[in-house]
């Protein structure tokens, strides 16, 4: 089966075909680092990791452009509001970011470019539509797109311009704005704003629109026409329909397919912290495992609408130990599985038809289930080969959605090797003197070594085989 995409410009599914065979280019639309990420922000970089770890594993090689958004209006507000130079606030919340991606699994792009590194691209860019009739410059320095000169502005969203409503952020028309729904390419500076925030160019001095950003760092990285843009579906309008039109006006065939993700809402509304509503990453991670978060954000499909509540993390969580404790298990009983193993290993062709399915993943982890029910069965039989065999499986269907419970990222007594590695040998030995206690029958030895690791946070489970351990719940 081939992968099929809902495509949000033709508003259908359809067969996805590369423009190179084998090979894939994908933008996505990043951060605006204006504030520390809540899990709304994070939404679309967990649903298009699925996305490029699909695509890897059946075979193709994935460019992936997730730009920063590092000046903009917001960015310079509350840089002020908070005594930081513009430049310092956009660090500071840039880093926050990436410490979130990583924390939460997301594989790194291929390249992370900012709008500040490429001002001469957007430069050349604004050119190139100016001389084309495409783009107007006022004398205050402002440059803007000509929405009426170009016949299919609408077309992305569907929208005819007369029925359009203006951005909110978007200048009235007047002062030679030919209309209100024109949008800025190059914004001359403002009374108040640092000299830093702005760069020269033909124009005069000023600093980019924010749609114009995004077409030039594309054509840098990924040419005239590339595979897919992504984004959160607020994204479409107007940010979206101004690349497309920005792009196509200047002659360049941009995105081939275009893909939103849903939101994360309560109540119904979209998660913001306009609305008071936002999650900080951080905040949510002082109480949950990392992985928990991750699961509960995968679990989804990606076009959903991920309706937050108290209990989606606590769902999260029970089924996440189900899979992890699994593997845990399996590996005591049958020993661990190589990454290079986990990789190569057949999917079953229920899981593949799924992720095919416009990534299904609700009905890819209905496979999941099954081989966790056949693997737990395998092992209450004795059935180590079975046992074995559904468990790589399963962790090979679980890393396709960033999940795979063994690998070094999510893998549950700590990333790094050294300190699992003094961890294990440390417990193993206090196990064995509790075992050893227990048999001689010394049953207040046994409970003071209990007690001792629990007290370290090592929660020990007896059963028919003997004890194990796992790391308390934060």
């Amino acid at each position: 089966m081939t992968l099929r995409l809902f495509d949000s410009a033709t508003r259908q599914v359809s067969d996805f075909v590369p423009l190179v065979a084998g090979e894939v280019g994908i933008y996505l639309c990043g951060a605006t680092v204006q504030a520390p990420p809540h899990i709304g922000h994070m939404r679309s970089s967990v649903a298009f990791d699925v996305l490029v770890r699909w695509l890897r594993r059946t075979g193709h090689r994935v460019t992936l452009v997730r730009n920063v958004t590092d000046i903009d209006d917001k960015i310079l507000a509350k840089a002020a509001d908070a005594g930081e130079q513009w430049w310092a606030w956009a660090a500071i919340n840039e880093r926050a970011f990436t410490a979130a991606y990583d924390v939460l699994g997301v594989l790194p792009p291929s390249y992370e470019p900012r709008a500040t590194g490429h001002i001469p691209g957007m430069v050349e860019l604004m050119e190139r539509l100016v001389e084309r009739g495409h783009a107007y410059a006022l004398d205050s320095g402002d440059v803007y797109f000509d929405v009426a000169s170009f016949a299919e502005y609408g077309a992305l969203t569907n929208q005819r311009v007369e029925d359009m409503v203006p951005a909110p952020d978007s200048a009235p028309a007047g002062d030679d704005k030919r209309d209100e729904r024109d949008f800025a390419l190059w914004k001359a500076p403002k009374a108040g704003e640092p000299e830093t925030a702005s760069w020269d160019t033909p124009f005069g001095r000023g600093r980019p629109g924010w749609h114009l950003e995004c077409s030039a760092m594309a054509l840098r990285y990924l040419g005239e026409s590339f595979d897919i843009h992504g984004g959160g579906l607020d994204l479409r309008f107007p940010h979206h329909e101004n690349e497309q039109a920005q792009s196509r006006a200047a002659g360049y065939g941009f995105a081939r397919h275009w893909l939103h993700n849903g939101w994360v809402t309560q109540s119904g509304a979209k998660m913001s912290k306009s609305l008071g509503n936002g999650l900080l990453v951080t905040t949510v991670l002082a109480n949950v495992r990392p992985a928990v978060l991750r699961y509960a954000m995968t679990a989804v499909q990606y076009r959903s609408m991920l309706e937050w509540t108290d209990a989606t993390l606590a769902e999260a969580e029970t089924t996440w130990d189900r899979l992890a404790g699994f593997v845990e298990r399996a590996v005591e009983k049958v020993g661990a599985a190589d990454d290079d193993e986990v990789a190569k290993v057949e999917l079953p062709a229920e899981f593949v038809a799924a992720m095919d399915d416009d990534l299904n993943v609700p009905a890819a982890l209905a496979v999941v289930f099954e081989h966790l029910r056949a693997g737990n069965s395998a092992l209450a039989a004795g059935d180590l080969d079975g046992a074995r065999s559904a468990m790589v499986v399963l962790r090979a269907m679980l890393d396709v959605l960033g999940l795979d419970p063994g690998s070094v990222q999510w893998r549950s007594k700590g990333a790094d090797e050294r300190y699992a590695s003094a961890l294990e040998a440390v417990v193993a030995a206090e196990l064995e003197a509790r075992a050893a206690a227990r048999a001689a029958r010394d049953f207040a030895t046994s409970d003071a070594i209990r007690d001792r690791l629990a007290a370290a946070g090592i929660v020990v489970e007896d059963s028919p085989t003997g004890a194990r351990w796992s790391l308390a719940t934060p």
